[in-house]
């Protein structure tokens, strides 16, 4: 197959004017022209963090469901994905992470990718507790963690934990040493606390901003001690409601090719507005907004393509959201040298848009998905 004149993402973190060629799933060439751009070839879009979509939960550990989500995921440009779990009882927790094992292994049609799983609780503190449900919070729990992993076959990439709580750091040591992403969360931490988990090998920091201290002046927190260091990657929540545009703009300042575009979408995401369960928790839709019943945000309904056109929308320069939306993500689930980047070598999972951001066919190893309905 080949996409003439397109404008493509390459390798070096640049669009380039040329011809695509993929061939049995991956791509296999692609070469420059002098010739004005068609269309927009963008690598498919990869969200670390997601609960679930169309009034579905990744937790409640379904397979049938995760199918329609992955679904819903692929047909509005999401082609890999890290299912994201909530503080629930550790039993829920496993069998999410049995079920994720096996879709997996059931390599579903025109579905997006299952790349990994981000564990979004229990490890948190109850003053950022956020949309997490207090009654199952647990302190670090190595042992737990484990469990987890060999139900998930292997499948966990990222861990979220605060560092303030009792035997964190040595936690966080313990799970980066095991090869986990450990990422700092739902967290009333000081600027040394955080500074010591990241010296310790956490490298993540979960929807910045967003259940955690501010930034200050004379107190910086978990943002201050996560920008000044280099390994560390800050998601980021694109929907325009949880950061405002003016602080999404800093952020992509603070943290130079290192955000990590994400959803955080919840059930209601793809449905119609109501009421829902979170966590089990109720969350209530409204204009797009989903929030408990004390008026806490609990998680988005939008979709990373519409967050990526928010993004160019409020004023990031176009190539930094394209980063934040398909490398940064798979340099988190260390996927980096099969997705991100449309070059040789690379996985032929692709948006074909429209030079203006509209997406018009979505790819999946060289093959459009049967169904192109898509919604933001």
């Amino acid at each position: 197959m080949l996409f003439s004149n397109v404008r493509y993402f390459g390798a070096d973190g640049h669009f380039h004017v040329g011809n695509v060629t993929v061939e049995n799933g991956f791509i296999t060439a692609v070469s420059e022209t002098g010739c004005a751009a068609e269309k927009l070839l963008l690598p498919g879009l990869i969200d670390v963090h997601l609960h679930g979509n169309q009034g579905l939960d990744f937790s409640d550990g379904d397979i049938s469901q995760y199918e329609r989500m992955a679904r819903y995921l692929a047909k509005n440009g999401t082609t890999g994905f890290s299912a994201t779990t909530m503080t629930l009882p550790p039993a829920v927790i496993e069998n999410a992470c049995r079920c994720a094992a096996a879709f997996k292994k059931a390599e579903t049609k025109n579905a997006a990718r299952l790349l990994g799983i981000t564990m979004e609780g229990p490890f948190f503190s109850a003053a950022k507790k956020g949309a997490q449900n207090e009654a199952y919070l647990l302190p670090p729990d190595a042992k737990l963690l484990h469990v987890l992993q060999e139900a998930a076959e292997g499948l966990l990439r990222i861990v979220c934990v605060a560092p303030e709580l009792p035997g964190a750091l040595q936690f966080v040591s313990a799970a980066t040493e095991a090869g986990f992403r450990v990422s700092l969360a739902h967290t009333a931490a000081d600027y040394d606390t955080a500074a010591a988990a990241f010296d310790a090998g956490a490298c993540h920091l979960t929807h910045t901003f967003n259940a955690m201290p501010a930034l200050m002046h004379r107190a910086p927190g978990v943002i201050g001690a996560a920008q000044e260091r280099d390994h560390v990657t800050a998601e980021l929540i694109g929907d325009g409601m949880h950061v405002h545009p003016s602080v999404m703009r800093a952020a992509f300042k603070l943290f130079p090719g290192r955000i990590c575009l994400v959803s955080d979408a919840i059930p209601p995401a793809g449905a119609k507005a109501g009421t829902y369960s979170l966590g089990e928790q109720p969350v209530t839709v409204k204009n797009g907004l989903a929030t408990l019943a004390d008026g806490t945000i609990a998680g988005s309904t939008a979709t990373l393509f519409g967050c990526l056109k928010n993004c160019i929308r409020f004023g990031i320069a176009e190539e930094d959201a394209v980063v934040a939306a398909a490398l940064t993500p798979a340099k988190a689930l260390n996927v980096q040298h099969e997705y991100g980047v449309i070059a040789p070598g690379y996985r032929a999972d692709m948006l074909l848009c429209s030079l203006d951001y509209e997406l018009e066919t979505v790819f999946l190893g060289g093959e459009a998905i049967e169904s192109n309905e898509k919604e933001f």
